[in-house]
């Protein structure tokens, strides 16, 4: 039997990549997005989520099977924030009793290796708190430096993501309904996102020193559509909070062989 799923972000990049593969697999898919989407919403705005989660779940016929939020933005601007983290955030809360419907309900979203670079601390805590009107002001001081400066948004609405999915994976909402939720944080991933900065040798030297791929190097939308899929199928019943790095091995280069040391001692 089709599962019902909702997919952000399903109008181009790994969103669109991950709709495809699930209608070709016979799946009843309801994308998300500003515009060619089953549903048409703004999720930069409270209201724009507000309205998409109940349009979905209309669309849906009250009960959805699995939610893949892969909407988002890195660009310089107050407005990464609230796509990036609130925008999937209220969206996932909002369609939460629409998933509590299913029999084997999932989640999962679209993090980034991102998260593991520079940050705001202070935008991120605001995030966490949900605080969106004090993050977007953090946001909007850091854009007035310049794109430099300003790209700081990026990772950090992505370090808030990553750090809501280990929190909220073992809540009552979550875990106590039985459903299984995990991000995946992609390396550098071929989309319209990216073109741009990969279209000059200078642009792919900055990207691959910060994003260093052993593996295969720069990975198509479908390696990343994959995982989110197996992460909201039914056969995940125990994965909860993981932050997966498909990343052609840039998390393992970064980090090295030991990330367990921390807690020794203790």
């Amino acid at each position: 039997m089709a599962r019902t799923y909702v997919v952000t972000g399903s109008a181009s990049g790994i969103g669109a990549a991950t709709a495809t593969l699930l209608r070709d697999r016979g799946e009843r898919v309801i994308g998300i997005d500003l515009r060619n989407a089953d549903v048409e919403a703004d999720l930069s705005t409270r209201e724009g989520r507000v309205d998409a989660a109940a349009r979905a779940t209309e669309l849906a016929d009250g009960a959805i099977d699995a939610v893949i939020a892969c909407a988002g933005i890195a660009a310089p601007i107050a407005a990464t924030i609230s796509v990036n983290y609130f925008g999937v955030v209220e969206l996932l809360e909002a369609l939460l009793p629409a998933l509590q419907k299913s029999d084997a309900p999932r989640a999962a979203v679209v993090s980034s290796m991102a998260s593991l670079q520079q940050n705001s601390p202070e935008m991120v805590e605001a995030a966490l708190a949900g605080d969106e009107l004090t993050a977007r002001e953090i946001a909007q001081k850091l854009a007035d430096q310049g794109p430099q400066i300003g790209y700081l948004v990026y990772p950090s609405s992505k370090r808030a993501l990553s750090r809501w999915v280990r929190r909220a994976s073992i809540s009552d909402d979550f875990a106590g309904h039985g459903i299984p939720l995990n991000a995946v944080a992609p390396g550098t991933v071929l989309t319209p996102m990216t073109a741009k900065l990969l279209s000059t040798p200078e642009g792919v030297k900055m990207v691959d020193d910060s994003v260093p791929m052993p593996l295969n190097s720069h990975q198509p939308p479908e390696s990343i559509a994959n995982l989110l899929i197996w992460l909201t199928s039914v056969e995940n019943t125990h994965m909860a909070g993981q932050v997966i790095y498909d990343d052609g091995g840039a998390d393992a280069t970064l980090r090295g062989d030991d990330i367990w040391s921390w807690n020794d001692g203790r």
